[in-house]
């Protein structure tokens, strides 16, 4: 009877310790990108003449690449810089310069300027090629064609490319429209759709095995991995990308009011809230409004310059609450069409580049609702994420 008695006592105490225990949740380990995984690549660089895809947010820590490369003793015979510039300091669209970087004495070969495909005299006796820079997710977020360019002049002249990859903040989705032929522009390469949910590494790979490259010729490519990613992270970009993507909010936003730049609505360039403030002089109601001005670097001449702006401000949107977004917000578009007074100078030649088809133009002009634009590009989609399963790394 003492035994049972003092069984019953055991349990009964395993039951309400086990009860009270608190449980403490283990915290996400640290994204580890590929650049800093230098024990992956830098075997790959000895004895090499190396060219460097890069620009400010190719950083390990707070070193950037080329120093870090540089110090270690690699041969860099050149940097290759995109839009924006190597240091991110060029505006949208402006054309970058070749120059020499003060600090190494290295050229600087301009892909986004006269040429945006390396000549064979830029690569001339280069060995490897290295591309690191932060991607945002988005098909015409140019930084991608770059690399796609870049690989495949490295395979047309048999130099290894080597992608270190980095988080895509908008990794955890896909939506949008998937370009069609003839669609194809400095704004878009290749069938994907304008949210495509792949890191640079993943969609090197793509691009690399799809036979997408000139000819169908693939280059030597080699993707360093990073460690503790998937894509269900909210990665937090420690550099920002670009001028006019101030913020993740900003990021968050992008792909959805970047779609303005092609239509008479003014995308927040000019303001100090770009891809989160978006107006125009017509529109009402008039509850939100501002005043875009030229800023150097960021916004020289903006839409609507000068001119008093009402719309919409979503700078004040909890980031919970734009990560939670998981599709392309296409009701702003429509909203601001529908109320526009000159509807047949609204859009622009852009919009078809941005959108990869005329169909969301003529959609949007027929009237459609939303959601009967949506069900248009669901098919095109699933096909896209059949694809896209083959070449995910996280």
């Amino acid at each position: 009877m003492k035994q049972v008695t003092i069984s019953v006592i055991i349990l009964l105490s395993y039951i309400l310790f086990s009860g009270c225990k608190t449980t403490t949740k283990t915290p996400p380990q640290q994204v580890i990108v590929g650049a800093e995984l230098t024990d992956s690549y830098l075997p790959f660089l000895e004895n090499k003449n190396v060219g460097l895809v890069v620009n400010q947010t190719s950083v390990i820590d707070s070193v950037h690449l080329i120093d870090y490369l540089f110090n270690k003793g690699v041969s860099i015979k050149g940097i290759y810089a995109p839009e924006h510039g190597y240091k991110g300091n060029v505006e949208r669209g402006e054309h970058v310069d070749g120059t020499t970087d003060p600090d190494t004495g290295i050229p600087v070969h301009s892909l986004y300027g006269q040429y945006r495909k390396p000549t064979p005299e830029m690569l001339e006796g280069i060995n490897v090629m290295i591309f690191d820079m932060q991607d945002v997710g988005v098909r015409f977020f140019t930084y991608i064609n770059t690399m796609t360019r870049v690989m495949e002049a490295s395979a047309e002249n048999g130099i290894k490319v080597i992608v270190l990859d980095r988080p895509n903040p908008l990794g955890y989705y896909v939506d949008g429209p998937v370009l069609k032929p003839g669609f194809e522009s400095g704004v878009g390469l290749f069938p994907i759709p304008v949210i495509h949910g792949m890191t640079v590494g993943e969609y090197a790979q793509m691009v690399n095995s799809e036979g997408w490259l000139k000819d169908g010729i693939q280059c030597d490519l080699e993707v360093v991995k990073m460690k503790n990613y998937t894509h269900e992270t909210k990665y937090q970009l420690p550099v920002l990308p670009s001028p006019n993507l101030p913020d993740m909010k900003s990021i968050y936003l992008y792909p959805s009011i970047c779609l303005f730049e092609g239509a008479d609505v003014n995308e927040g360039r000019g303001t100090d809230k770009p891809f989160q403030v978006f107006g125009a002089p017509y529109y009402t109601p008039k509850d939100v409004s501002y005043v875009p001005k030229s800023i150097p670097v960021l916004a020289l001449h903006p839409k609507f310059e000068g001119e008093t702006c009402y719309g919409y401000d979503l700078s004040e949107t909890p980031l919970a609450e734009l990560q939670n977004i998981k599709q392309l917000e296409i009701k702003y578009v429509i909203d601001f069409y529908n109320k526009s007074d000159d509807k047949e100078n609204f859009f622009t030649p852009f919009f078809d580049k941005l959108a990869g088809t005329d169909q969301l133009r003529e959609q949007i002009i027929a009237g459609l609702s939303e959601d009967e634009i949506r069900k248009s590009w669901q098919a095109d989609l699933d096909n896209f994420k059949q694809m896209r399963k083959k070449y995910l790394l996280y």
